[in-house]
């Protein structure tokens, strides 16, 4: 009994002593007590218990430790120090060689048994092992301590280092409010706990009475055991209480450093905010500016460029000339003294009147707007989680990234320009002719200068057909010929003298700030009276920023179109936009030359805004260029517009920047084939601002592609013994090898306007 007296009465000190030697009763963890560790020992003997001077903080001692299975535990020498355990072969190596370090402030102390310790630190873990339960109970409290210091340590450095700046009367209160509930439920507990130790002395009073009466042998060793049972809860009492306080004492430093965290990104949101509010101002007077001064546009223009791209680095993307690109320099001549030097007459018309259509396409009965774009926030994590693992075209992308049009209606967009075509059919001269068509392959890349988001990939079998020859002339069908590459055929006929087909595959590489789009294919062009075959392939697009900023797009590479019949040639080059270069952005240029190689008209524009020609009267040859390349100078004739883009509808900024033609393409039409993409339902929900919906309708969409896919599979491997799956069979294309290029290529085959007369679509698939 005088042991439990005077460990009831010996302080702090003599509850640390106790609480050493008995592990906890609820879990291995020791609550941190407020006396110093150093008073628990340190370096004594190997074996023994660790002995260190009074007041001191470091914790030494013999440990052994965890190597490897060959050489097992090895016995090395642990210091703990401001937060650091450290460990040395011997004593003597601690004067200069530390086997290693581990910041407690950050590790997770474990126990696996009676003896062994486990610290384990991000990449680091410690097995540690005592000689003795008791040993390792002393090491885990000191370790306990150690945490506890530490972590108060950082956060008040921490908090140190933050704002000082005071916070507001509200933030105040909010901070305030729980710590002083925290304090009363404190007191509370205090109250309690002198409660207890009050009726547990009177309890050990009443024990030790008993202990004096004359009882049978086993009746005073029970008396003995809740003796000292009572005197453990009485120090468990006590470690409650200091628990708590600790408890209350991180809440407050915790409290200090996230209050002034809040009030940090509150100013930070405050000063973006107002950033952004003068950049607005600034981005509407340059517009005011850019209206009020014709002449300044282009200057205005290269302004705004420079800053969508503000964030290229040294990772931009620089493209190399072909070999035999063109270098040259044009200069206008004098028209009255060209006249007679060059007495061929320049056939294209000054105005172009017929390409004079202040509002874009003329369509009767067509529509003129879609439902406003829906401010639908995206998390971008919510995506991302789903790629780990995955395949790249498993992935599945939300229409949040999608525009309402299909892959095809997209394609079928490189027609908004038509009446290029149509003109071109009247050129007597095939260089003429070609000038129009060079200006009809920049054309289609009119549309993409705002159009970030992606059309919808096109399910294997979809089709979409645009019908207006009543209205245009014209009637193009396309279909998904293949899913994986996917790939689209086209083919467009129109009755003013001019048939066009391509088939597109899509590669893209995805370079983490851009994204490289490859359009792989040829388009093939023949006119119908003069039996000219024209044939060239689109250039690389560029999507910039990818990860932080404003999307932008570019186009970049070189168009070589050859005239199969005549042999003419015009070779374009797409300049890739230069944060240093002082040329407009979007900027393409060109020569037309003949079979010969002799030069006839010189190309110029954006492919943004217009292209013109100039017919060439002479040349010479100029000076070398930095890239050694000698550059021809052509004196030519004023330039004639040949192309101009039409001006977007109002509201097109809420309308996906469509023009006037791409917002009649997913229009509901009667009569067309049920594989149409005015027909996919999830398309015709984004559309309408049902962007839930259509998400579900669009996995439901894409798992039954899949489905299909893997029954043809299974059907071919039965019916054929084992013969390879041949894949889908277009409907209304065929591959042949053409007859220009040698390269196979799905063709019209023809028979889907005649089933349409008919309404007669029993070959096609259910694919919706």
């Amino acid at each position: 009994m005088g042991k439990a007296a005077a460990l009831c009465g010996g302080g702090t000190r003599g509850l640390v002593s106790l609480l050493s030697a008995v592990p906890c009763l609820a879990c291995h963890e020791l609550p941190a007590m407020s006396a110093d560790p150093g008073g628990r020992g340190g370096g004594g003997p190997a074996g023994g218990p660790p002995a260190a001077p009074p007041g001191s903080d470091t914790y030494k001692g013999w440990l052994f430790k965890w190597t490897n299975y060959l050489k097992g535990y090895q016995r090395r020498w642990f210091v703990l120090s401001n937060g650091l355990l450290s460990y040395y072969r011997t004593q003597a190596e601690m004067a200069h060689t530390c086997r290693g370090t581990i910041n407690l402030s950050t590790a997770h102390i474990d126990t696996e048994d009676s003896c062994n310790i486990v610290l384990s630190n991000g990449g680091r873990t410690y097995h540690l092992k005592a000689n003795s339960e008791v040993e390792r109970q002393r090491w885990v409290t000191a370790l306990e301590l150690a945490k506890a210091k530490a972590i108060r340590m950082r956060n008040n450095q921490s908090d140190d280092s933050g704002d000082e700046e005071p916070a507001s009367q509200s933030d105040k209160s909010e901070l305030h409010g729980p710590l002083k509930t925290l304090s009363s439920k404190l007191e509370d507990l205090s109250t309690c706990n002198e409660l207890i130790a009050k009726h547990g002395a009177a309890l050990q009073r009443s024990l030790s009475e008993l202990e004096n009466l004359r009882l049978p042998a086993d009746s005073g060793e029970k008396i003995k055991a809740v003796n000292e049972r009572a005197t453990l809860f009485r120090i468990t009492s006590n470690a409650m209480i200091n628990a708590c306080r600790d408890f209350l004492d991180l809440a407050e430093s915790h409290s200090r450093k996230w209050q002034r965290l809040l009030q940090h990104e509150r100013e930070q949101r405050i000063r973006l905010e107002e950033t952004i509010e003068q950049l607005a101002k600034q981005h509407n007077s340059l517009e005011r500016a850019c209206r009020g001064a014709p002449g300044l546009a282009s200057a205005g223009s290269v302004q705004s460029a420079k800053g969508e791209a503000s964030d290229e680095d040294e990772e931009t993307e620089y493209f190399d000339a072909m070999e035999d690109a063109p270098a040259f320099i044009t200069v206008t001549a004098d028209p009255n003294g060209a006249s007679e030097g060059h007495p061929e007459d320049w056939n294209l018309e000054d105005s172009v009147s017929w390409l004079g259509r202040v509002g874009g396409m003329v369509l009767v009965g067509r529509r003129t707007r879609i439902p406003d774009k829906p401010n639908y926030s995206l998390n971008l994590w919510s995506i991302m989680k789903n790629c780990i693992g995955k395949e790249l075209s498993k992935i599945p992308m939300p229409v949040n990234f999608n525009e309402p049009l299909s892959m095809l209606q997209r394609l079928t967009e490189d027609l908004e320009y038509h009446e290029l075509l149509d003109k071109a059919v009247k050129c007597e001269s095939s260089t003429e002719q070609m000038c129009f068509v060079a200006a009809f392959s920049v054309s289609s890349y009119s549309t993409t200068v705002h159009r970030t988001a992606k059309p919808f990939n096109p399910l294997l079998g979809e089709t979409f057909e645009l019908d207006r020859l009543e209205e245009l002339g014209f009637r193009s069908l396309c279909e998904q010929v293949s899913h994986h590459p996917p790939a689209a055929a086209h083919h467009v006929y129109s009755r003013r003298g001019w048939t066009l087909w391509q088939e597109i595959t899509i590669a893209s590489k995805f370079r983490g700030k851009y994204l490289s789009i490859m359009p792989l294919g040829a388009i093939h062009l023949e006119f119908h009276s003069s039996g000219n075959h024209y044939v060239w392939r689109k250039v690389t697009s560029t999507v910039h920023n990818i990860i932080v900023g404003k999307l932008w797009i570019d186009q970049s590479g070189e168009i070589e179109i050859v005239n199969h019949k005549s042999k003419d040639k015009c070779q374009l080059k797409f300049t890739p936009y230069s944060y240093f270069s002082r040329d407009v952005p979007r900027k393409v240029t060109g020569v037309v030359s003949d079979a010969d190689g002799k030069a006839h008209y010189v190309m110029s524009g954006t492919w943004d805004e217009k292209m013109e020609c100039s017919k060439i009267i002479h040349s010479s040859h100029g000076s070398t260029s930095t890239e050694g390349k000698q550059k021809t100078v052509y004196q030519t004739l004023s330039p004639k517009v040949l192309w101009r883009k039409y001006p977007l509808p109002e509201n097109a900024e809420n309308m996906y920047f469509f023009s006037e033609l791409a917002l009649t393409l997913n229009e509901p039409e009667e009569r067309v084939a049920p594989t149409d993409s005015r027909l996919r339902p999830d398309q015709r929900l984004m559309e309408s601002g049902r962007w839930d919906e259509a998400n579900v309708e669009k996995q439901r969409l894409e798992e039954k592609q899949r489905a299909v896919r893997r029954r043809r599979e299974a059907e071919a491997v039965e019916s054929s013994l084992g013969k390879d799956y041949e894949g889908y069979t277009p409907l209304w294309f065929e591959r042949k090898a053409d007859a220009v290029t040698g390269e196979l290529i799905c063709v019209y085959k023809g028979g889907y306007w005649e089933a349409k007369d008919k309404q007669d679509w029993s070959v096609c698939p259910d694919i919706f």
